[in-house]
């Protein structure tokens, strides 16, 4: 049968066997257009009274809205605008409005980024502003401490706002859970420093710390520890289907609007396995997720509970900005090959390298298929660096992506074997079933 995946802005039709095991999210009609939902659920909330109800007792300070970069599919453009008229119209001057762009570990955006997420009515006239969690000058240091223990220093221009709201979308993610909510802040707006627990050796070595997965997570209960010290006020939490339309918006109290977003998209996106296969074919989930392979990571692991020990996962994205940041693609390289030196290493007391979270996830694909039959296709790295990136990179340049993801489909695949298929990526992540510790949310 003939599927097509998302890859880069495009789809790309692939023939795979018949019989596969096609893993596709499955979501509601839209029932009203972006603006109608956002503004619903801001007037309509979860455990808190309305949006414009709470701003006309806000303290003294701006309203701070956190957004997501240009790495989450968020159609702000056709939500923001409205939103924004809302908060005004509760007394708020526009310029007491400030966007912080929850970058986390990402880099800064671009103009033509800004102008791509918000539209021209947004990008050139609200005050906007990147997180750096590298510089001092611009974070602040909370009262209290994180659930593990730690300080916890995040953005100064969202911490010190008189009112503060985050956005994000709710999806499956391979650490978290689930994203959205309280991640906007952690990590969107943490430091650095603050990061060593959330993304450090030991959150992620814990088997919670996966897909679907919010009880006795302890990515979760750091971030959400995190965005209560951070005070947040309003939470808008919106879910998008298999083509990026917004369905659902969930708003409200942090913590309680997230929870009912989980649980929908749970049910949308997170179906049970049938069956562990021989093959896992996955995209990264198109642009903007699979711009780096940093990013294309995440395809390749939240496939993981559908494919056998020692199966073959084959997996392919753009790579249209490359590898990554120069941390992560310098680490990428130091251990190619040697990812279990990877693992001793990060695992020793005071070692913590930017960007390492990446790789230590994709260390639970090597793990679980070895590094043969983890093939990884793009035509956006030289085969040569490609190579060093602890994937197989078995493909012909001389070919279309296309027709080499084709081929090595062709090859791999003998009568008698089972096949688990993932056009969407990430964005559709099986669990095991109920007697499996994925299983709860």
């Amino acid at each position: 049968m003939h599927v097509k995946f998302l890859y880069g802005r495009e789809e790309i039709g692939i023939r795979v066997p018949d019989g596969s095991i096609l893993y596709e999210s499955v979501f509601p009609k839209k029932e009203m257009d972006d603006s109608e939902l956002v503004l619903k659920s801001s007037r309509e909330p979860i455990g808190t009274p309305p949006l414009i109800k709470l701003l006309e007792k806000r303290g003294r300070g701006k309203v701070a809205i956190a957004v997501s970069d240009i790495t989450r599919p968020i159609p702000y453009s056709r939500f923001l605008p409205a939103l924004l008229k809302e908060i005004e119209s509760a007394n708020v001057a526009r310029q007491d409005i400030v966007i912080v762009i929850a970058t986390g570990m990402h880099r800064p955006s671009t103009e033509p980024e800004r102008m791509e997420m918000f539209g021209k009515d947004v990008a050139g006239i609200y005050e906007i502003v990147d997180h750096v969690a590298d510089d001092e000058s611009g974070l602040l240091e909370l009262p209290g401490r994180s659930w593990s223990g730690g300080k916890v220093k995040i953005n100064r221009c969202f911490a010190e706002a008189g009112f503060r709201i985050v956005t994000g979308l709710v999806e499956p993610h391979f650490m978290a859970g689930f994203s959205g909510g309280r991640k906007a802040v952690c990590p969107g707006l943490v430091s650095l420093e603050t990061l060593t627990k959330f993304h450090g050796h030991e959150f992620l070595s814990n088997p919670r710390a996966a897909n679907g997965s919010l009880e006795d997570n302890p990515c979760h209960q750091e971030s959400l520890s995190i965005a209560k010290l951070a005070k947040v006020d309003f939470s808008v939490n919106v879910v998008l289907d298999n083509h990026r339309r917004l369905v659902r918006v969930f708003s409200g109290e942090l913590e309680k609007s997230h929870l009912e977003a989980c649980r929908f998209v749970s049910g949308c996106s997170c179906p049970e396995v049938a069956g562990e296969a021989d093959i896992a074919i996955t995209s990264c989930g198109g642009y903007p997720l699979d711009a780096t392979f940093y990013q294309c990571v995440k395809g390749i692991v939240s496939c993981l509970p559908a494919v056998k020990k020692g199966g073959s996962i084959i997996s392919f994205g753009s790579c249209l900005e490359g590898i990554g940041s120069p941390e992560y693609e310098n680490t990428m390289e130091k251990y190619s090959g040697r990812w279990r030196q990877f693992l001793e290493d990060i695992g020793n007391p005071g070692i913590f390298i930017k960007d390492q979270w990446q790789m230590q996830m994709h260390c639970r694909a090597l793990e679980k298929v070895g590094q043969d039959n983890l093939h990884f296709m793009t035509a956006g790295i030289p085969a040569g660096k490609l190579s060093s990136l602890s994937v197989n990179s078995s493909s012909d340049p001389r070919i279309g992506i296309q027709s080499a993801i084709q081929e090595l489909i062709d090859s791999k695949f003998m009568e008698g074997m089972t096949v688990a298929v993932f056009p969407e990526g990430p964005y559709c992540a099986p669990r095991k079933g109920k007697s499996g510790a994925s299983s709860r949310i």
